[in-house]
This record gives structure tokens, C-alpha cells and sequence, in this order.
């Protein structure tokens, strides 16, 4: 769609009013609703935004000592350009037309920082080596029956689950909320977000949805809209969706894995798969999986961007905490899966739903197609067994603390990304770290308060 196309359908459509947004660095959509003749306005030259959006964290307090903005700088505007190849409209908002933007320049450059502007770049360098790049990403989420007023109103305790007891895969659990299950399937498929499965997780009032795979950057722009069409759709049913990690002690965590496979730029054939090979895997896949496993230790913080990511990392969670892979084994890293060349990818398991999709699809992408410039040989073996037992892998940091120091000291990340952007975005880790530790917990007062 281009500029006259989009004027000519909102003028024939006698539409006001335009909803847009970008995601930030933790991948929460900030947007504003404009009308039709600010839109025409700015879609060459922009529209602007406070640069606060690239200096606040998730509760909208300042980060500690960012350089891409702050008091220093008096806080200007940055020109934010909307992609029209992202033009939908949405269907539980009157379908008022909606777009999604990041600040990307004409030029070609862009805001070091914005994570939408970082994997086009990403995608650049993939372009240029011959590639294209077919993602989707998956998520699980636990369902509440309350509010935000209700959240509040129990300190965020005590709170109900849409459904109870340890369903995974259930017909029964759907079928008792079936008004809200569907609306999430056919609100999203009206919303240009095409579910491939939606279903229960084991857990109370936990659901999985896999998206259709596309493109990389309609992949990204699909996850981030599908977080958000989630929280929104949950919301008008009187229930809260929380895509956090890992929400309570006793319960799995919730995942937000990435699927991906490269192809010729033609789109005909999957350079992931060999059948000639031993396991039909290629050599260009096993590249790629081995600038994975190399650069994962020092890009954790992509992948496991919040204090609370870290507490899903944990052995017999159904998630990874060594560097490893395997062929069909949900205790690895990297998860290989080759039933046939259509269907051959790789799974990256470490990402959890907490993830900002344009942040972690960003580095599967830039560390697989390091291991391919590099022409890394996959020297680990592939897991058979349990992944967790194996003591001579190499584990995981433990905490954001750990692993963004990991990410500050290393030169991959800044190969792979750029300066500026690791410099910015390893502060908001250890800004977001800091508000941790300075936090009493009702875990201490329990454990300290009497009796020490």
C-alpha cells in the first residue's frame, strides 16, 4: 500500500481518526490516535514523539544514566514513521485503521535503540548474504479473572485463574470459556495475526497459541500485536492476560519460543535441510546453530530480558539452562526439527513470553547468521537424553545481573548489534536489576522478619 492508496481509502471510507504505535525496548506498544489530517502530514516526514519512550522502563520511571536521552537533553522529540505495509484495522475498535511505526530514517539510518529499526538491520545483513529469513513465534500465558483495579486492590495476590487444576491440551477447559477462546482465534485472524493453535497449557487458566510463520519482520510485527490484541480482547471479557515468565513458585513457566529456518530469496527452497545428510540436516543449518550456542552465553539478556526470566530458567521447567541442542528434545537450547524440507527449522527454547519479539528474533537471527559468516563448526554434540543432568555443558547465567555484565563485557554483542545499542540497552538491564535488589520482598518479611 502507498501513500495515495492509503489517503484514497480513508477519504472514500470517511475516517477521522487513525490509531499507530511503536513497541519500546521491552516490547510494550506506545502509541497515540490522530487524525486523518496529521496522518497525511507526517507520512513523509514523520510524527513526534517524546524520546522519554527510549529513556523509561516498563513503569515509566527513568533509567539510570542512558545517553540516547535524558534530563541532559531536555527530553526532544524523535521523528516515529509508520510502516503502511503493516495497514489493518481492529475489529473490536469499530476497526479503525491501525499501523505500526518505528524510526527508521529515508535514508536508510535510523535510532540506534529502537528494537523494530534493529532487526531491519538485522535483516539487511541477512538479505545481503542471500538469505530470507521465515520466523514465528509461540506463546503461553496464564488468564485471570480480575481487572486492573482488582490487581491492585489485592497487592497482586490471592488472584484467580480463569480456569483450576493441571489441564494441558484439554477440550473440556476452552469449552467453558468458549466465548473468550474464540474471540481470541477469530478477533485475531480479522486482525491479520493468523493462529496456527491455540490451546490449553498445563497449569490453571494457561493457554499456548503458535502464530502462522512468515517473513521475519511480519513475523516480529505479528508477536508484538499478538501480546497486545491478547491483554485487550482478555480485558473486554473481564479477564487479565499476563505474558510474565513465571508468575508463581509452583507453576511451569510460560515460554515464548522462536521458530526459524532460512530459505532462498525466492522463497522455493529450505537451505535448513539436506536430504542427501545424515539427519537431512545442512551444513549451512548446523552454522547457524553453532553461531547460536556460541553467542548465546554473551545475548542471554535478548532472550531473558527481566529480573523475573530467570526464574522459568530452572532445571525441570520445561525450559533450557545449558548451551545445548538435540533433535526433537524439549531440555535443549536449540531444538532441531526436520520431518520433511517444508517443515525443517530450528526452535530457539530460551526466549520467554516476557520477550521483546523484534529484540529476541534479533539475535537468533544476527548469532545464527554469525556462525555462518564465521563458518563455525558445530563441535558440541547434539543432546539425547536430559539436558539438565549433563554437567559438562555450559550453563546459563542465572540472573539479569549476571548476564548482562556477561553481555557488557563481551565484544559479540556489539558486533552483532551495534555499540550504541548494547551500551543502551545493557543499562536498562542494569537499571531494571537495580530496582530489584533495592525491593524487600514478602519473601524476606516471611523469612527474616520474626525470627532473625
Amino acid at each position: 500500500m502507498d501513500n495515495s492508496q492509503v489517503i484514497k481509502y480513508l477519504q472514500d471510507k470517511d475516517i477521522h481518526k487513525i490509531k499507530f504505535a511503536f513497541a519500546d525496548i521491552d516490547g510494550i506498544l506506545r502509541g497515540k490516535v490522530i487524525h486523518r489530517k496529521k496522518f497525511v502530514d507526517g507520512l513523509q516526514d514523520g510524527y513526534g514523539f517524546c524520546d522519554v519512550t527510549f529513556g523509561w522502563d516498563s513503569n515509566d520511571a527513568l533509567y539510570d544514566e542512558v545517553a540516547v536521552t535524558g534530563w541532559q537533553s531536555g527530553f526532544p522529540d524523535k521523528a516515529c514513521r509508520i510502516d503502511l505495509n503493516t495497514f489493518r484495522t481492529v475489529p473490536w475498535e469499530d476497526h479503525i485503521p491501525f499501523f505500526l511505526a518505528d524510526f527508521s530514517r529515508h535514508d536508510g539510518t535510523s535510532l540506534a535503540v529502537c528494537p523494530r529499526s534493529l532487526l531491519k538491520r538485522i535483516i539487511q545483513q541477512c538479505d545481503s548474504m542471500g538469505f530470507h529469513a521465515e520466523f514465528a513465534q509461540e506463546f503461553e500465558w496464564f488468564n485471570f479473572q480480575e481487572t486492573s483495579q482488582s490487581l491492585q486492590e489485592k497487592g497482586f495476590t490471592g488472584l484467580q485463574p480463569l480456569t483450576s487444576g493441571m489441564f494441558g491440551y484439554s477440550i473440556l477447559r476452552p469449552s467453558q470459556n468458549s466465548a473468550f477462546f474464540y474471540d481470541l482465534f477469530n478477533l485475531c485472524e480479522q486482525f491479520n495475526i493468523q493462529i496456527e493453535g491455540l490451546h490449553t497449557e498445563t497449569g490453571p487458566g494457561v493457554y499456548e497459541a503458535a502464530i502462522l510463520h512468515n517473513g521475519i519482520l511480519e513475523a516480529a510485527d505479528k508477536a508484538v500485536l499478538f501480546k497486545s490484541a491478547v491483554k485487550e480482547i482478555a480485558s473486554r471479557h473481564g479477564i487479565v492476560a499476563s505474558f510474565m515468565a513465571k508468575w508463581n513458585t509452583d507453576l511451569p513457566g510460560c515460554s515464548g519460543h522462536i521458530h526459524q529456518s532460512l530459505w532462498t530469496k525466492d522463497k522455493e527452497r529450505n537451505l535448513f535441510y539436506d536430504s542427501d545428510s545424515q539427519e537431512s540436516v545442512s551444513e549451512l543449518l548446523k552454522q547457524y546453530i553453532a553461531g547460536q550456542l556460541y553467542c548465546l552465553p554473551y545475548i542471554l539478556p535478548m532472550y531473558a530480558p527481566t529480573v523475573n526470566s530467570y526464574k522459568r530458567l530452572v532445571e525441570g521447567a520445561w525450559a533450557p539452562t545449558t548451551v545445548s541442542w538435540g533433535f526433537d528434545n524439549r531440555t535443549v537450547a536449540l531444538r532441531v526439527l526436520n520431518p520433511s524440507e517444508k517443515y525443517t527449522r530450528l526452535e530457539t527454547r530460551v526466549p520467554g513470553a516476557d520477550t521483546n519479539p523484534y529484540l529476541a528474533m534479533a539475535a537468533a537471527l544476527a548469532s545464527g547468521l554469525y556462525g555462518i559468516r564465521n563458518k563455525l563448526l558445530l563441535d558440541i554434540p547434539a543432546t539425547t537424553g536430559n539436558a539438565y543432568k549433563e554437567q559438562e555443558k555450559e550453563r546459563l547465567p542465572a540472573d539479569l545481573y549476571s548476564a548482562t555484565q556477561s553481555m557488557m563485557a563481551s565484544p559479540v554483542a556489539k558486533d552483532l548489534f551495534g555499540e550504541e545499542f548494547t551500551d543502551h540497552f545493557t543499562r536498562t538491564r542494569l537499571s531494571e536489576w537495580n530496582h530489584f535488589v533495592k525491593h524487600v520482598s514478602t519473601w524476606e518479611l516471611k523469612r527474616y522478619l520474626e525470627i532473625i
